[in-house]
Protein backbone atom coordinates (compact mmCIF):
# COMPACT_ATOMS: atom_id res chain seq x y z
CA UNK A 1 0.00 0.00 0.00
CA UNK A 2 1.66 3.51 -1.10
CA UNK A 3 1.01 6.12 1.79
CA UNK A 4 -1.27 9.27 0.01
CA UNK A 5 1.97 11.57 1.46
CA UNK A 6 4.01 10.17 -1.08
CA UNK A 7 2.21 10.24 -4.59
CA UNK A 8 -0.38 12.64 -4.96
CA UNK A 9 -3.14 12.72 -7.76
CA UNK A 10 -0.30 14.80 -9.46
CA UNK A 11 1.57 12.54 -9.36
CA UNK A 12 4.56 14.61 -7.31
CA UNK A 13 5.65 13.48 -3.85
CA UNK A 14 4.44 15.54 -1.22
CA UNK A 15 7.79 16.46 0.01
CA UNK A 16 8.58 18.19 -3.78
CA UNK A 17 5.35 20.53 -3.27
CA UNK A 18 7.91 22.84 -1.27
CA UNK A 19 9.91 23.09 -3.90
CA UNK A 20 7.74 23.11 -6.51
CA UNK A 21 6.18 26.75 -4.67
CA UNK A 22 9.14 28.17 -4.28
CA UNK A 23 9.64 27.63 -8.13
CA UNK A 24 6.66 29.03 -8.99
CA UNK A 25 7.09 31.60 -7.12
CA UNK A 26 10.46 32.66 -7.76
CA UNK A 27 9.59 32.30 -11.67
CA UNK A 28 6.33 34.82 -11.20
CA UNK A 29 8.83 37.51 -9.00
CA UNK A 30 11.21 36.94 -11.97
CA UNK A 31 8.43 37.88 -15.07
CA UNK A 32 7.12 40.42 -12.74
CA UNK A 33 10.53 41.98 -12.53
CA UNK A 34 11.75 41.67 -16.29
CA UNK A 35 7.87 43.32 -17.22
CA UNK A 36 8.55 45.75 -14.15
CA UNK A 37 12.17 46.38 -16.41
CA UNK A 38 10.70 46.53 -20.06
CA UNK A 39 8.41 49.05 -18.91
CA UNK A 40 11.27 51.22 -17.72
CA UNK A 41 13.05 50.74 -20.77
CA UNK A 42 10.01 51.45 -22.60
CA UNK A 43 9.87 55.00 -21.17
CA UNK A 44 13.58 55.57 -21.61
CA UNK A 45 13.01 54.76 -25.37
CA UNK A 46 10.29 57.75 -24.76
CA UNK A 47 12.56 60.17 -23.71
CA UNK A 48 15.65 58.51 -25.80
CA UNK A 49 13.31 59.47 -28.82
CA UNK A 50 11.95 63.12 -27.93
CA UNK A 51 15.18 63.83 -25.88
CA UNK A 52 14.68 66.37 -23.27
CA UNK A 53 12.79 69.07 -22.88
CA UNK A 54 13.60 72.57 -24.20
CA UNK A 55 13.14 74.63 -20.96
CA UNK A 56 12.65 78.32 -21.43
CA UNK A 57 14.52 80.52 -19.30
CA UNK A 58 14.35 83.56 -21.52
CA UNK A 59 15.22 85.16 -24.35
CA UNK A 60 17.94 86.64 -25.83
CA UNK A 61 18.81 89.14 -28.86
CA UNK A 62 21.33 89.74 -31.23
CA UNK A 63 22.06 92.77 -32.84
CA UNK A 64 24.36 94.32 -35.03
CA UNK A 65 25.92 98.43 -35.23
CA UNK A 66 23.09 98.46 -32.59
CA UNK A 67 19.63 97.36 -34.22
CA UNK A 68 18.83 94.13 -33.11
CA UNK A 69 17.99 91.41 -35.73
CA UNK A 70 17.52 88.27 -34.39
CA UNK A 71 15.92 87.14 -31.02
CA UNK A 72 15.30 83.82 -29.26
CA UNK A 73 13.92 81.67 -26.91
CA UNK A 74 16.84 80.13 -24.17
CA UNK A 75 17.97 77.88 -21.71
CA UNK A 76 20.55 78.96 -19.48
CA UNK A 77 23.19 77.00 -18.13
CA UNK A 78 24.95 78.60 -15.34
CA UNK A 79 25.95 76.22 -12.74
CA UNK A 80 28.66 73.62 -12.86
CA UNK A 81 26.03 70.80 -13.36
CA UNK A 82 24.00 72.35 -16.07
CA UNK A 83 27.40 73.69 -17.85
CA UNK A 84 28.15 69.83 -18.00
CA UNK A 85 24.79 68.67 -19.09
CA UNK A 86 24.73 71.41 -22.07
CA UNK A 87 22.71 69.85 -24.93
CA UNK A 88 24.64 66.02 -24.40
CA UNK A 89 21.79 63.20 -25.20
CA UNK A 90 18.97 66.13 -26.99
CA UNK A 91 17.98 64.15 -29.93
CA UNK A 92 16.52 67.28 -31.26
CA UNK A 93 15.65 71.15 -30.09
CA UNK A 94 12.73 73.24 -30.87
CA UNK A 95 13.77 76.16 -33.73
CA UNK A 96 14.74 79.42 -32.62
CA UNK A 97 15.93 78.71 -29.95
CA UNK A 98 19.69 77.93 -27.69
CA UNK A 99 21.19 77.00 -24.87
CA UNK A 100 23.53 80.19 -23.09
CA UNK A 101 26.43 79.08 -21.04
CA UNK A 102 27.14 81.48 -18.20
CA UNK A 103 30.56 81.33 -16.33
CA UNK A 104 31.67 83.74 -13.92
CA UNK A 105 35.01 85.18 -15.47
CA UNK A 106 36.59 85.29 -19.09
CA UNK A 107 39.16 83.29 -20.39
CA UNK A 108 39.75 80.59 -22.66
CA UNK A 109 37.42 77.83 -22.95
CA UNK A 110 37.40 74.80 -24.73
CA UNK A 111 33.73 72.97 -25.56
CA UNK A 112 33.07 68.82 -27.10
CA UNK A 113 30.34 67.23 -28.81
CA UNK A 114 30.69 64.15 -26.85
CA UNK A 115 27.16 62.57 -26.07
CA UNK A 116 25.75 65.52 -27.80
CA UNK A 117 23.70 63.32 -30.78
CA UNK A 118 22.89 66.92 -32.59
CA UNK A 119 25.13 68.94 -34.71
CA UNK A 120 25.53 72.28 -33.12
CA UNK A 121 27.07 75.72 -33.47
CA UNK A 122 28.87 77.55 -31.27
CA UNK A 123 28.89 81.11 -30.60
CA UNK A 124 31.56 82.20 -28.39
CA UNK A 125 31.10 85.59 -26.73
CA UNK A 126 33.47 87.93 -24.41
CA UNK A 127 32.35 89.83 -21.15
CA UNK A 128 31.03 92.59 -23.22
CA UNK A 129 28.55 90.46 -24.74
CA UNK A 130 30.30 90.31 -28.62
CA UNK A 131 30.68 87.55 -30.51
CA UNK A 132 34.36 86.72 -30.90
CA UNK A 133 34.53 83.10 -32.87
CA UNK A 134 31.74 81.28 -34.15
CA UNK A 135 32.23 77.26 -34.70
CA UNK A 136 29.89 75.88 -37.05
CA UNK A 137 28.68 72.54 -38.15
CA UNK A 138 30.03 70.71 -35.32
CA UNK A 139 30.02 67.40 -35.69
CA UNK A 140 27.87 65.21 -32.92
CA UNK A 141 29.37 62.70 -30.60
CA UNK A 142 32.67 63.93 -31.24
CA UNK A 143 35.12 63.86 -28.16
CA UNK A 144 37.52 66.95 -29.81
CA UNK A 145 37.57 69.84 -27.85
CA UNK A 146 36.63 72.96 -29.85
CA UNK A 147 38.68 76.24 -28.54
CA UNK A 148 37.05 79.42 -28.00
CA UNK A 149 40.34 81.40 -30.28
CA UNK A 150 39.88 84.22 -27.24
CA UNK A 151 38.67 84.77 -23.95
CA UNK A 152 34.81 83.95 -23.71
CA UNK A 153 32.85 84.72 -20.91
CA UNK A 154 29.43 83.32 -22.40
CA UNK A 155 28.54 80.33 -25.35
CA UNK A 156 25.79 80.01 -27.28
CA UNK A 157 24.86 76.74 -28.79
CA UNK A 158 22.74 76.92 -31.21
CA UNK A 159 21.17 74.20 -34.14
CA UNK A 160 24.02 73.83 -37.00
CA UNK A 161 23.68 76.19 -39.37
CA UNK A 162 21.51 78.37 -37.85
CA UNK A 163 24.50 81.43 -37.84
CA UNK A 164 24.67 80.89 -41.87
CA UNK A 165 20.90 81.18 -41.49
CA UNK A 166 20.15 83.76 -39.52
CA UNK A 167 23.52 85.87 -40.59
CA UNK A 168 25.01 86.03 -37.46
CA UNK A 169 28.98 87.22 -37.23
CA UNK A 170 31.68 87.90 -35.47
CA UNK A 171 31.38 91.22 -33.31
CA UNK A 172 27.49 90.82 -33.38
CA UNK A 173 26.35 91.90 -29.71
CA UNK A 174 23.99 89.38 -27.64
CA UNK A 175 21.38 90.65 -24.62
CA UNK A 176 19.27 88.57 -22.89
CA UNK A 177 16.86 88.57 -20.02
CA UNK A 178 15.61 85.72 -18.01
CA UNK A 179 12.16 84.36 -17.73
CA UNK A 180 9.82 85.10 -14.28
CA UNK A 181 11.02 82.42 -12.31
CA UNK A 182 8.58 80.33 -10.43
Amino acid sequence: MIDSCEVNTTGFPCRSWPKMITFVLSLALTVSACQTGNDRDSSDETIEEHGIPFRDDGSLTISRNGNVYLSIRMEIADNDSLRARGMMERRSTPEDTGMLFIFDFEEDREFWMANTPLSLDLLFVNADSIVISIKKYLPPLSPQQVPSNGPARFVLEVIAGYSDTMGIIEGDKLSWTRGEQE
